[in-house]
C-alpha cells in the first residue's frame, strides 16, 4: 500500500509538471505568433494581449498550487526566510558563479570549440524582430514559471527527505532537467545549461526560500538581455 502510495505521488508529480509545461508553451507559443506578425498591428496587439493573460494566470495558479503543497508536506521548512548580510553576499557569490559560468561559455562558443544551440539561435532571432516582449518574457515570466516548476514544485514531490544525498541528488536532477528542456541534445552546451540550473537548485535549498532562486534567475535572464 505505502508503495503504491509512492508510486502514485511520482506519477502524479510527473503529470502536474507535465500539463505546466504545456500550459507554458502555450503562452510562448502566444509570443511566437506576436513576433510571427510583429508588422501587423491588430494581430500583433492580440497575440501579445493573449500572451500577458494567459502568462498572468499560469504565474497566479502555479504560485497558489506550490504554496499549497507546501502547506500539505513541508519538512525542509520553505517560506519566507529575512535577508541578512550573509544571506546578501551568499547571493551575490551565486550570480558570480552563474556569470562566471556564462562567460565561460561564451568564450567556448567564440572560438569556436562549442556550436550555439539551435533554440539559442531561433530565440536570438526572434528577439531581435520583437525585442522588448521578449526580452521582458524571458527576464519576467521565465524566471517566475521555471523556478516555481522547476525548484518549488519540483522539490515538493520529488527527493522530499532532507538528506545530504537527497539535497544532492535532487540538484543533479533538478539542473538535468533544466538544461535537457533548454538544450534536448546530449553536448557540452546541455551541461553548461544544467550546471545554470543547478546552481539555482542550490539556492533553493540553502536559502529554503524561492524568492532567492528567483531573483538570481532573474538577474542572469535580464543582464543577458542588455
Amino acid at each position: 500500500m505505502n508503495l503504491l502510495r509512492y508510486l502514485w505521488q511520482k506519477i502524479r508529480g510527473i503529470l502536474v509538471m507535465f500539463g505546466f509545461l504545456i500550459l507554458y508553451g502555450v503562452c510562448q507559443f502566444f509570443l511566437q505568433q506576436a513576433t510571427v506578425h510583429a508588422k501587423s498591428n491588430v494581430l500583433l496587439h492580440q497575440n501579445i494581449g493573449i500572451m500577458m493573460i494567459c502568462s498572468a494566470l499560469l504565474i497566479a495558479l502555479m504560485g497558489w498550487f506550490y504554496h499549497r503543497l507546501l502547506k500539505k508536506n513541508n519538512p525542509r521548512h520553505f517560506g519566507k526566510t529575512k535577508l541578512t548580510r550573509r544571506r546578501a553576499w551568499t547571493e551575490i557569490g551565486l550570480y558570480v558563479l552563474m556569470y562566471a559560468i556564462q562567460i565561460t561559455w561564451s568564450l567556448l562558443l567564440f572560438s569556436h570549440v562549442l556550436k550555439e544551440p539551435a533554440n539559442q539561435t531561433e530565440l536570438n532571432q526572434m528577439s531581435s524582430q520583437l525585442l522588448f516582449w521578449n526580452n521582458a518574457f524571458s527576464a519576467v515570466v521565465a524566471p517566475l514559471v521555471e523556478e516555481l516548476l522547476f525548484r518549488g514544485i519540483f522539490f515538493q514531490y520529488f527527493f522530499v527527505k532532507d538528506t545530504f544525498w537527497s539535497n544532492w541528488l535532487g540538484i543533479l536532477v533538478s539542473g538535468f532537467i533544466f538544461g535537457y528542456l533548454h538544450n534536448p541534445a546530449l553536448s557540452l552546451n546541455l551541461i553548461f545549461y544544467s550546471a545554470l540550473g543547478c546552481v539555482l537548485a542550490f539556492a533553493y535549498l540553502h536559502f529554503r526560500d524561492i524568492r532567492y532562486n528567483i531573483g538570481l534567475h532573474f538577474l542572469n535572464n535580464f543582464l543577458s538581455t542588455l
